[in-house]
């Protein structure tokens, strides 16, 4: 019985874990900062000790892709917590609900949800890369 609940638990520990995850990201404040060289206020974003201690580790997350793969190349992509209607470029979200992906292998797109697991870096510095940015990773359904 202890074996049954211990496999059914991990069986929904992911799914938790993502959505806590995407909740742990939003732990950000932004602040506009006026650029002089691109000459327009430009989202610093402060992270929160939670969201640093995320930096560096595998995580995983669920939503759903935004292709721009004609920005950076064929293994990439934009993983949005929200559906594409409502996601950051959008309007109907803020710069915390993406994240910048790089996989590992080529990937097919889809306007399903889909898990991304990566390495996470902050970017708290270039304003031309969003402020989270996954690597090393790999898309499953």
């Amino acid at each position: 019985m202890r074996i049954l609940l211990v496999a059914l638990s991990l069986l929904f520990i992911n799914p938790v874990q993502e959505k806590s995850t995407w909740k742990t990201l939003a732990k950000v404040t932004i602040e506009k900062k006026f650029d002089e060289l691109m000459n327009f206020e430009i989202d610093y974003p402060t992270f929160s000790e939670e969201v640093k201690a995320l930096d560096g580790k595998e995580i995983s997350l669920e939503g759903w892709m935004i292709p721009l793969d004609e920005l950076r190349g064929e293994n990439y992509f934009v993983l949005s917590a929200l559906p594409f209607a409502n996601c950051f470029f959008c309007g109907g979200a803020g710069p915390e609900t993406v994240v910048e992906v790089f996989t590992t292998e080529g990937f097919d797109f889809t306007e399903d949800r889909v898990k991304v697991t990566g390495t996470l870096s902050l970017n708290a510095d270039d304003p031309s890369r969003l402020m989270y940015v996954m690597s090393k990773a790999e898309v499953t359904d």
